[in-house]
């Protein structure tokens, strides 16, 4: 009988413990959000707020893909932003949308569909550029088919997203921003980085 009531009271000292580590953890847990945001307004960076990206059959595999909204959005400023395509070899590959307006700050997304129209498989990767060039420190990829190589049987059909955000440092005679993408074979000769027309920047003049 002592046996069995000293085996009791280790047990129920046990679960004792192991209650106040479970609290602790949920404590602990919980404060991360007062501290995160106190780092955040120390060193100016906003992106507590998520938006949750449903992208069906995206480049993240079918999945949600987090992404963070930034919340200085710059809504006095408008940017075009036109979306370019090409390609190096026999598929068909274009944006959803020539062209949309944002605003610098603001989180947006296009849709690039892409087919293998071969009779063979193939491994393809894409390549961006920007114009004007000065535009490209400023345009942030969060979500980019770019980011990775995909392998496509014959006659298959993908859509691909790109989420970005400009920065609202860009300067403001940028009115205009072109991101044009390049898709080629891997294992062929990697294609130079496309050159994208875009209007000239304010007191700019005109090229011939």
């Amino acid at each position: 009988m002592a046996l069995g009531s000293s085996l009791r009271r280790e047990n129920v000292r046990m679960v004792g413990k192991l209650a106040i580590v479970a609290c602790g953890m949920f404590a602990f847990g919980y404060g991360l959000v007062p501290l995160y945001r106190a780092i955040c307004e120390m060193t100016g960076i906003n992106i507590l707020a998520l938006s949750e990206l449903d992208v069906p059959g995206g480049a993240s595999g079918g999945k949600n893909v987090r992404v963070p909204d930034n919340t200085q959005v710059d809504t006095s400023r408008t940017i075009t932003v036109e979306f370019d395509a090409n390609v190096r070899g026999l598929w068909d590959f274009k944006p959803a949308q020539s062209s949309m307006q944002v605003h610098p700050g603001q989180l947006n997304t296009v849709m690039y569909e892409f087919q293998n129209t071969q009779n063979r498989r193939m491994a393809a990767q894409a390549i961006p550029s920007y114009a004007p060039q000065q535009a490209a420190p400023y345009f942030n990829k969060l979500e980019c088919f770019c980011f990775n190589q995909y392998t496509l049987d014959s006659g298959e059909k993908k859509q691909w997203p790109v989420a970005f955000v400009i920065d609202p440092k860009i300067s403001k005679d940028v009115k205009t921003i072109t991101l044009s993408y390049t898709f080629f074979e891997v294992g062929g000769k990697t294609p130079a980085a496309p050159t994208a027309s875009a209007a000239p920047l304010v007191g700019e003049e005109p090229r011939s």
